[in-house]
């Protein structure tokens, strides 16, 4: 459970007190996610794809918007203390990954919003004053450039930070890794590019979110590889919490759900798509965002079986 402290204004992670339950693992699976969409909708606005007629652009941020608060109300839930919430913003803690977090998030919104005004979506097109704003902004290059670096350079931070908040407990040998924040980003890049991939429209941004997925695929699974050798190579207590996934009680959910059904094998369908071989199919990226959430909860669920 995440607690809230009254003395220092800051959370307090202790897993050793209460057993986390399935709040966690969705707010790190949908912080990484909206990291994603944002690094996407970056991209989008660095390079003028939004101004295409159908690209994704009108309608990422929106989404990311949602998908972002539903994770937030997860967290909300977790929380031991909830009226004390607000004591996160009265002070920041550099030592704190908690309140990095916690900053992250509110600049975010802001970020989403601005992305949201270059290109609204329908909904919000019903109001002249949007309009007229929303012109001026995406008129503007000097202003496109800026919200879209914005959108990356947060959605990049917010992406580590969601593996920076586990990999901080030093008490959770499995968690104690510096690895975990490039493997939660670059899960969470994968499970956008996947997502996005299914409700683009434009043929070409499809077609290269999937080309970026595959890469991301090859780049999560040397990380994992990665993960376990540092794992295997380090003290008793980081090689007995390694041994949860190489033939103790998490292996088969974890070789199973997340490096075959989440990430070999849509990396194999996406491959046969990219070369033409198949057609394009929901199945591949359905899988990948099903994997990204079995990694979050198979983590989260084994840290707290490791001990020191």
């Amino acid at each position: 459970m995440l607690e809230l402290t009254t003395t220092r204004h800051n959370h307090l992670i202790d897993p050793g007190v209460h057993v986390w339950g399935w709040e966690i693992p969705i707010y790190l699976f949908v912080g990484g996610l909206v990291a994603g969409m944002m690094v996407i909708t970056g991209y989008l606005l660095l390079t003028g794809r939004f101004r295409g007629r159908e690209s994704v652009a009108r309608s990422l941020p929106l989404i990311s918007l949602i998908v972002l608060s539903a994770g937030m109300l997860a967290l909300f839930l977790d929380l031991e203390h909830k009226l004390y919430f607000w004591r996160l913003y009265t002070t920041f803690e550099i030592t704190s990954p908690m309140s990095w977090g916690a900053w992250i998030l509110l600049l975010v919104y802001p970020a989403l919003v601005a992305a949201m005004l270059i290109r609204p979506p329908s909904i919000l097109g019903l109001w002249d004053g949007i309009v007229k704003l929303s012109g001026r902004v995406a008129a503007d290059d000097r202003s496109v450039r800026w919200i879209g670096t914005l959108n990356v350079v947060l959605g990049v931070m917010l992406g580590i930070y969601t593996g920076i908040l586990l990999s901080a407990m030093g008490s959770r040998p499995l968690w104690n890794s510096a690895l975990l924040g490039p493997l939660f980003l670059t899960s969470g890049l994968s499970g956008a590019a996947a997502f996005v991939h299914m409700i683009a429209r434009d043929r070409s941004e499809s077609d290269l979110l999937v080309r970026a997925d595959n890469g991301l695929l090859v780049v999560e699974l040397v990380i994992i590889g990665l993960f376990l050798i540092g794992m295997t190579s380090a003290s008793e207590a980081h090689i007995r919490a390694a041994g949860l996934f190489l033939g103790g009680s998490y292996t088969s959910v974890f070789w199973v759900f997340v490096v075959g059904a989440g990430i070999i094998f849509p990396l194999v369908l996406q491959l046969l798509m990219v070369r033409h071989k198949i057609r394009h199919t929901v199945v591949a990226p359905l899988l990948v965002v099903a994997g990204g959430i079995a990694l979050r909860f198979i983590i989260v669920y084994a840290g707290q079986a490791s001990h020191m």
